[in-house]
């Protein structure tokens, strides 16, 4: 049975709707109350106001969005620390209120659930992720428990370790070292291998080839001075659904026994990169830049870097 189908037959729908804390609840956690926080901002010559103002600001739409939706479905509200333990059975929509980062970080727990992302500032976030405003929410609502909204879908990136564990990516999955140091490992791309030493590598998919992918193919374009075509033409990044990832090593180092030659290529079903680890100890595996969310990558283990089985799926 497809979502549209359950969301048809359940008489009374449920949604999630996953929020952040603010600059000032962070603040606050740090320093107990209001006051202290408040002391210990101005203290350093900063201006408290703008902490009250975005946390005032955050903390109405976020009610807004709940009041309306609490007209048409059951809400429950999910701080995104929770997300990697929520179980999302039974749900027919996930809104996400919050910066483009909560959208990424969310879309990596849901599966094949609609995600609708809804920038509470349009003055102060982009909103790639979050083409809605609170004004929409009304016809937005509805139209999507009715499964009627487009959804524009997401490819994923899934790194499997060779002990069971496995992370996933929406922007792009990093592998590496734990501190500013040489990764050592063993690179197995398209028929071939090598043994490198280098700062690490970066895996992008079409969502996240305008971001760190980027900088990455823009250092190597100013020092080599131009790409070829085919690199050239990824400077404004994929598409988000591509069936491929595409990988770049970052400065790999030439010696006696490390080479350079496998630094950039495309990962797809067809066609997964293998990355044995040669680092005794702070060798780490991570996605999204989120070093909180992190797996060890130490010697004799194998990771093998493909799409994930699932795709996200961006209400628009």
């Amino acid at each position: 049975m497809t979502s549209h189908e359950q969301r048809k037959n359940n008489l009374d729908p449920r949604v999630i709707i996953v929020f952040r804390e603010t600059q000032l609840d962070e603040l606050i956690k740090r320093y107990n109350t209001l006051e202290q926080a408040r002391f210990y901002v101005e203290h350093l010559g900063a201006d408290f106001s703008r902490y009250i103002d975005d946390d005032k600001s955050y903390k109405a739409a976020l009610k807004e969005v709940r009041t309306i939706y609490q007209k048409i479905a059951k809400v429950q509200l999910v701080d995104r620390s929770f997300l990697s333990n929520f179980t999302f059975v039974g749900i027919d929509a996930v809104i996400v209120v919050g910066q483009d980062g909560l959208v990424a970080n969310t879309l990596k727990y849901v599966h094949d659930i609609p995600v609708i992302g809804i920038n509470p500032d349009p003055a102060r976030y982009d909103g790639i992720l979050l083409p809605f405003k609170i004004s929409d929410i009304n016809k937005l609502a509805i139209e999507t428990i009715q499964g009627k909204r487009q959804q524009k879908k997401i490819t994923l990136a899934k790194a499997t370790l060779s002990n069971g564990q496995s992370i996933v990516g929406v922007n792009d999955i990093f592998i590496g070292p734990k501190q500013h140091s040489s990764a050592k490992y063993e690179l197995c791309w398209n028929n071939s291998s090598e043994i490198q030493s280098s700062s690490g590598i970066i895996v992008s998919t079409g969502l996240g080839s305008t971001g760190w992918f980027q900088s990455i193919l823009t250092g190597a374009k100013r020092i080599a001075g131009s790409l070829n075509k085919e690199k050239s033409a990824l400077q404004k990044g994929f598409s988000w659904d591509a069936n491929y990832l595409c990988f770049c090593v970052r400065e790999p180092f030439p010696s006696q026994t490390t080479g350079t030659e496998l630094a950039f290529g495309q990962v797809s079903q067809k066609q997964s990169l293998k990355i044995c680890s040669h680092m005794p100890d702070n060798g780490v595996i991570f996605s999204d830049g989120i070093f909180d969310d992190t797996i060890d990558f130490h010697s004799g283990l194998t990771a093998t870097i493909g799409l994930a089985d699932w795709q996200g799926r961006l209400v628009v």
